[in-house]
């Protein structure tokens, strides 16, 4: 008991000492130099998060894999995968207790609806069940889970010293983007993630904490690691501009394949959100998982090594590792091969987060990516009798189909380059990014990642109005102070509740408090001074119908264009059966959005 009181005690003192830390701070450090400070101290934790991540994935994996025959198939294939299910849903069911997945759409979703706070447990929680995931076979990268960490990192050290909700943005994006630049070894594609993906705006504000967030974050990673690329890319063949045409094919094809990928991917999301129970979730997510790894065990894992083959212009971790057994000079084996790849990795990773486990869409879009240029570049060699590099083909589709995927061509084009060193192709990435980016924006408005949110309304963008009402929430603007009326009370009694009421209108319920419909006052006033009516007018005889209702949980954007449809100064608010809940104003609107405004804008 004595024991217990001194440890309350120390507790205590211990956080009175970092409250008057936390004042200091506020007294005597500007904010802005403070949130470089952090930006410091986040661009290292999520250095060693990145590090951490890379090393049990890579433990676990390889300790499976040790000696393990590939060449002519293996049925381990067909169990890996799913104990690798099992053991995430266990972790995340019984230890974590939270939805994890989607790691970048809660990001995005923390930053627009949450004022950008995310849970304690994310800060590791997704290191150890993507390396679970990822390290049993899960075939997805860990891209995902380190952005959702390095976010959540961010977001912690935020709250701890009591940001802002705009700092808090910020800080997020700083973790976000030393996520991907530690993971990748790639600043400048950490701190585009953040501008094109998590659409924080580039100010004053944010570029010096997201800059140094990126390179602090890709230094850890190059001090403990080597200075190595992630991907070993010599081009021995010069690009020409002769090229281009083919080029320019290749951005359209790559911007196809991202679209059917961006599909497949959604329409399994959408298979596996039938399912309630997460044992039978496993069950069909690890079948088809198993079943596709062990016909084609390319797809086991990110699939990086594949990717390091082909920039060499080699086939052989792809061919020789499939269970079909015809001659493996043959070409259309070759094609074969490597379109089923192509066809079939987004049904490997839907599978794999469907099923339960824990991973992003980066490492898949680039395996796609690069197989699909490979694909393209070969296939047109034998049919048409061209010389078009491979290699450089290659690595042409992992940036286009990064960048369409993901609709971020900026970061595809840097991203493969810092992954590759490949900046001898930098025009040819310029021209496939850009067309594979608007190939696909004609098909899909919204990422991968983003599209579910803008549907229920949900996303932030680098449109400020469009931001600004994204921010705005319906509770903040409910009013409630308007008196209900019976439609059975007659003019006196109206009379009598409008000299104790502060409004002008007044909403009509029932008994069971449905909305009937309203009493304006102004469109009264010319009967309130007859007493001669006082018994004989009632309510229901002389209220309206409101221009429009608004459904409770409705977003700010769609409220805007209904007062803007009607004209209306006042609607009022129900749930979805017609209960009434209060009003909303126009200009109690105006007044929110303005507030919010100076504050998001504040630089």
């Amino acid at each position: 008991m004595l024991e217990q009181i001194k440890s309350n005690i120390n507790g205590r003192r211990l956080k009175d000492a970092f409250m008057g830390l936390v004042l200091w701070r506020e007294r005597h450090v500007s904010e802005k130099t403070f949130v470089i400070v952090l930006a410091l101290i986040v661009g290292i934790a999520a250095g060693f998060a990145a590090l951490l991540l890379k090393w049990l994935i890579h433990l676990i994996s390889g300790a499976l894999l040790a000696g393990l025959p590939v060449s002519h198939g293996n049925y381990l294939f067909l169990l890996y995968p799913v104990i690798g299910l099992i053991l995430t849903t266990i972790y995340v069911k019984y230890i974590v207790r939270d939805n994890i997945s989607h790691g970048v759409t809660r990001v995005l979703h923390s930053i627009s609806q949450n004022k950008s706070r995310l849970k304690r447990h994310n800060i590791y929680s997704s290191i150890f069940a993507s390396s679970m995931t990822i390290g049993f076979g899960g075939s997805v990268g860990a891209e995902g889970p380190i952005v959702y960490t390095g976010a959540a990192i961010g977001s912690n050290l935020g709250q701890l010293f009591r940001m802002s909700p705009r700092i808090l943005m910020i800080m997020v994006g700083c973790g976000a983007a030393a996520g991907i630049a530690g993971i990748f070894k790639a600043p400048i594609a950490g701190m585009l993630f953040t501008l094109e993906v998590l659409m924080i705006d580039l100010t004053t504000v944010s570029v010096m904490p997201l800059l140094i967030a990126s390179i602090t974050s890709a230094t850890i990673a190059y001090i403990f690691t080597g200075y190595d690329v992630e991907f070993f890319f010599v081009q021995s063949e010069p690009f020409v501009t002769a090229r281009i045409p083919y080029v320019i094919i290749l951005g359209i094809f790559c911007g196809l394949v991202s679209l059917y990928f961006t599909r497949v991917i959604n329409m399994m999301e959408n298979f596996f959100g039938r399912f309630k129970n997460p044992a039978v979730k496993v069950v069909i997510g690890g079948a088809i998982l198993a079943t596709l790894i062990f016909l084609f065990p390319p797809l086991y894992g990110e699939g990086y090594k594949s990717i390091t083959d082909l920039l060499g212009g080699d086939t052989a971790s792809i061919v020789n590792s499939s269970i079909f057994y015809p001659d493996r000079d043959n070409v259309w084996f070759i094609i074969a091969i490597l379109a089923a790849i192509v066809l079939l990795k987004g049904f490997a990773t839907s599978a794999t987060n469907g099923g339960g486990g824990v991973g992003g869409t980066f490492a898949p879009s680039l395996y796609v990516g690069c197989i699909a240029g490979f694909f393209f570049a070969y296939s047109f060699n034998y049919i048409f009798g061209l010389d078009l590099s491979i290699k450089n083909f290659a690595l042409m589709g992992m940036a286009a189909v990064m960048a369409a995927v993901m609709h971020a061509p900026l970061m595809g084009i840097f991203l493969t380059a810092e992954l590759t060193g490949g900046y001898d192709l930098f025009l040819p990435l310029l021209i496939v990014s850009t067309i594979s980016y608007g190939t696909i924006k004609l098909f899909e408005p919204y990422s991968i990642y983003t599209m579910r949110l803008a549907q229920r309304g949900e996303l932030l963008t680098h449109h400020k109005d469009k931001a600004v009402l994204t921010l705005l929430k319906m509770d903040n603007v409910i009013e409630t102070d308007c008196i209900s009326v019976s439609p059975e009370m007659n003019l006196k009694q109206m009379v009598d509740t409008i000299a104790q009421a502060k409004r002008n209108i007044f909403p009509v319920v029932d008994k069971d408090n449905i909305l009937l419909g309203v009493v304006v006052l102004d469109e009264i006033r010319n009967i309130m001074f007859r007493p001669d009516l006082y018994k004989k007018m009632f309510v229901r005889k002389f209220m309206s119908m409101p221009p429009a209702r608004i459904i409770l949980g409705d977003s700010m954007a769609n409220v805007m264009k209904t007062f803007d449809r009607t004209g209306a100064w006042n609607l009022p608010v129900v749930d979805a059966e017609g209960h009434y809940i209060g009003f909303v104003s126009k200009s109690k609107i105006f007044n929110s959005y303005r507030r919010v405004l100076r504050h998001y804008t504040e630089e």
